[in-house]
């Protein structure tokens, strides 16, 4: 693609955004099966964000470790929950490296960063080399959280989006359009929101990112579009400007 060369990726593409972050649950790579990635999966995703940096769009991903383990199961059963939480921080490395190969496969460009220093697989996280990378139309992903134990994946992509200077998190969701006023998996009638602000997310416990990471959202002014992972268009869709699934915002517009 020659996306590594100095300048970085040109061309417009017809996209609206310069610079964003994708957020994937651990659950989305899962695919058919009942944990781990699977592959075929692996790779409609890996198309996917590959076609919209093609269209000049910087993309950084943070990935979570759901479908291999999660800190707040293992503290359920009676494991220390900071000793849990690690353990869910190495599963988004083993998921980050597993997308990176997904990736490099549709010749895309890409750099892996953990916020646990794991030097043989990993760069360690430091902010501008981040940017550079995707000023030089590298596709970066962000593993390992925060490094820090209590806080979440969404968090990590808060914080991260935020650092480099994201136009917007695109926030994947598993099988639902975007937000509902109730889980619509349980609620049948339960009623889309095409449009929320993030106060309103936060005061009616509506389920789209923690309330840690929607503050940080909140406080920055950072909108969050919440789309069906399922639908193989939707981010290149959202990144040309249409409206797909919700908008979280902070006039909820």
């Amino acid at each position: 693609m020659g996306a590594d060369a100095a300048g970085g990726v040109g061309g417009d593409g017809g996209a609206v955004f310069g610079r964003v972050l994708l957020k994937l649950s651990g659950e989305a790579l899962m695919g058919s099966l009942d944990y781990g990635a699977d592959p075929a999966r692996l790779r409609t995703i890996a198309a996917q964000v590959a076609q919209v940096q093609r269209r000049g769009v910087e993309v950084a991903i943070v990935v979570g470790g759901g479908n291999i383990y999660r800190g707040m199961s293992g503290a359920a059963q009676g494991m220390d929950r900071a000793t849990g939480d690690y353990m869910g921080m190495l599963a988004t490395v083993l998921n980050a490296l597993a997308l990176q190969d997904a990736l490099e496969k549709q010749e895309a460009v890409t750099r892996v960063q953990s916020a646990l220093t794991i030097s043989e697989v990993a760069e360690p996280y430091i902010r501008r080399r981040a940017i550079r990378h995707l000023e030089r139309g590298r596709i970066v992903i962000f593993a390992a959280g925060t490094g820090n134990p209590f806080f979440t994946t969404d968090t990590a992509a808060a914080l991260r989006a935020l650092e480099i200077h994201a136009e917007a998190i695109l926030m994947a969701k598993n099988g639902v359009e975007g937000v509902y006023d109730a889980d619509p998996r349980r609620v049948p009638d339960a009623t889309f929101l095409p449009a929320i602000s993030h106060r309103e997310a936060i005061e009616r416990q509506l389920g789209v990112m923690d309330s840690t990471a929607l503050s940080l959202c909140m406080d920055n002014d950072l909108p969050i579009h919440v789309f069906n992972m399922d639908d193989e268009g939707n981010i290149d869709r959202i990144v040309c400007g249409a409206r797909v699934g919700t908008v979280v915002s902070s006039d909820g517009r």
